[in-house]
């Protein structure tokens, strides 16, 4: 009855056909969500309200080497009892690593003009650099020995010619296409006997903290069509990587479910057609994912991005990973205690004051004024609502001017303060009391997560309860020469675990080595180290 009355709304105020009706369908996605995703484009989504910076001793924990040290053998204690998982978002193809290349492609006049005139025209910061160091790509030999085949004139050709093949070459969609192969399977460092991709190196981490019993779970979530790219990395590297590290890696994928794709509009916010006629449906964007990490079953998953690998000081990434693990695990411990001796009614009225201040000194939470006023029974449940969550240990680096989401104190609109990791689209940029706040972040957030998703009974959370609704974005896009707009999900790390408990703490540079571009390969990080 009530799918039928928002099929009425839906053909009457937008026009719905029973072709549209039947497209929903196949796409999985209930009338009830398409519908409130066409009232929030009409309505807009409300900005974020920052209170403060989250800084070190108010909202991030500062550890040093000895408690990393510690925590890390706390894990390392524990874990032979646990199921431990790695979670690597993958599904993003390459094309903004190569972005600068594409536009030098697209805009060099290679009959009239010499790339050192394209740069200058351009003022291009960027091609110098991956020109100056074209020699140290892990992937040159390979180019330029294609090159040399393609062209029997090679030796004779001038360098800015050279260049000019090389990076044609990279990004041609019959020859290399870089540009649209999945970041995962793309050459990221130069060892002296291979050539190693974000997946072997993810595969190599995992032997090093997210083991136990000598087995370790490797969960990608990856586009359907590049499925078979990974498979073949995966088959020609696991078991190297196996005998090498003495581990049993079990490697899975799952896909961003269709069900999760969210309807575009027009300007006027109307339903957008493509030139068929048919309803547009966009990606979620990553907060999407929070349905494939709902279904993983462990008791404590590493959740890292594809890119942020490094080709040295592999043992000291393990060890800050480890140390993460190992707060995670005393703190759950001490909650999983509070809860079961709930479950016992052990706790009475004199226990309350320690409970509420581990609450607030250790995870953050923000109790009700009117807390203190609660019978002893409102007391405890209040306390059960607030503990039996999932729980997230965030690694957080000194903010180096990465673009990103940053640690902040958020205050919600039922005045609630809570620690968030914010993007900056999420603020209103015309608030310039926001802005200030937003400006002050003294860390960025490198996508360095720890998290435990069962209860204290040993039961799964379901992760689609504990999400901010209300701090997805809208998005504007271009859809063949017209513009449209399109609505993201909450981010995974973003709105997707708002409701979680969280617990920020200070890491490394060290840790934090993306791939953005791909003259980040040039960094040390990524170069092979040489002894001298």
């Amino acid at each position: 009855m009530e799918e039928n009355f928002t099929k009425e709304s839906l053909a009457k105020k937008y026009g719905f056909t029973p072709a549209d009706f039947e497209q929903i369908k196949l796409q999985g996605i209930s009338l009830d969500k398409i519908e409130s995703e066409l009232l929030l484009f009409q309505s807009g989504i409300p900005k974020i309200y920052l209170e403060r910076p989250a800084t070190i001793a108010d909202g991030i924990v500062k550890l040093t080497s000895e408690e990393f040290q510690k925590q890390a053998t706390f894990f390392d204690q524990k874990k032979a009892s646990l199921k431990l998982k790695k979670f690597v978002p993958a599904s993003g193809a390459a094309s903004r690593m190569f972005k600068f290349l594409n536009e030098f492609l697209n805009e060099f006049d290679h009959e009239n003009e010499t790339i050192n005139a394209y740069i200058n025209r351009k003022k291009d910061k960027n091609l110098p650099t991956f020109l100056a160091g074209i020699e140290k790509f892990p992937f040159y030999e390979e180019v330029k020995s294609k090159i040399k085949q393609l062209h029997s004139n090679y030796y004779s050709l001038e360098g800015h010619e050279k260049s000019y093949q090389f990076i044609k070459l990279m990004l041609a969609n019959d020859h290399f296409d870089f540009a649209n192969k999945p970041k995962a399977v793309l050459d990221f460092h130069k060892y002296d006997t291979h050539i190693a991709t974000p997946v072997e190196e993810h595969l190599n981490e995992c032997a090093f903290y997210a083991a136990s019993n000598s087995v370790s779970h490797l969960h990608f979530t990856v586009s359907e069509n590049h499925e078979n790219l990974f498979k073949k990395v995966i088959d020609d590297v696991k078991e190297k990587v196996e005998t090498k590290s003495k581990t049993k890696l079990n490697v899975s994928y799952s896909y961003q479910d269709k069900s999760t794709d969210t309807i575009a509009v027009d300007m006027n916010n109307q339903p957008f057609r493509n030139e068929h006629g048919a309803l547009t449906f966009r990606p979620g964007g990553h907060g999407a994912l929070i349905n494939n990490l709902n279904h993983l079953d462990a008791d404590v998953i590493f959740i890292k991005n594809i890119d942020n690998v490094i080709q040295n000081h592999i043992e000291e990434i393990a060890l800050y990973k480890k140390g993460l693990a190992g707060v995670l695990l005393e703190l759950q411990n001490q909650v999983f205690q509070i809860l079961t001796a709930i479950d016992r009614n052990e706790v009475k009225e004199e226990n309350i004051a320690s409970i509420i201040d581990f609450m607030k000194q250790k995870l953050n939470i923000d109790v009700l004024e009117d807390f203190y006023k609660y019978t002893l029974e409102n007391k405890i449940d209040y306390i059960k609502n607030k503990l039996n969550r999932p729980i997230r240990i965030c690694g957080m680096v000194k903010n180096e001017g990465e673009p990103g989401g940053g640690p902040f104190w958020v205050r919600s609109f039922k005045g609630n303060v809570s620690l968030q990791i914010v993007e900056s689209s999420q603020v209103d940029s015309h608030n310039l009391d926001q802005v200030r706040i937003l400006s002050k972040a003294t860390h960025f957030n490198p996508v360095d997560l720890v998290c435990a998703t069962k209860n204290y009974q040993g039961q799964k959370f379901d992760l689609t309860q504990f999400v901010d609704q209300s701090t997805g974005f809208i998005v504007h896009k271009n859809n063949k020469g017209k513009e449209i707009k399109g609505y993201e999900l909450p981010g995974l790390w973003n709105g997707a675990m708002a409701k979680w408990i969280t617990v920020f703490v200070e890491v490394p540079l060290v840790t934090f080595n993306p791939v953005k571009t791909v003259n980040d390969l040039l960094k040390p990080a990524h170069q092979p180290q040489y002894e001298n």
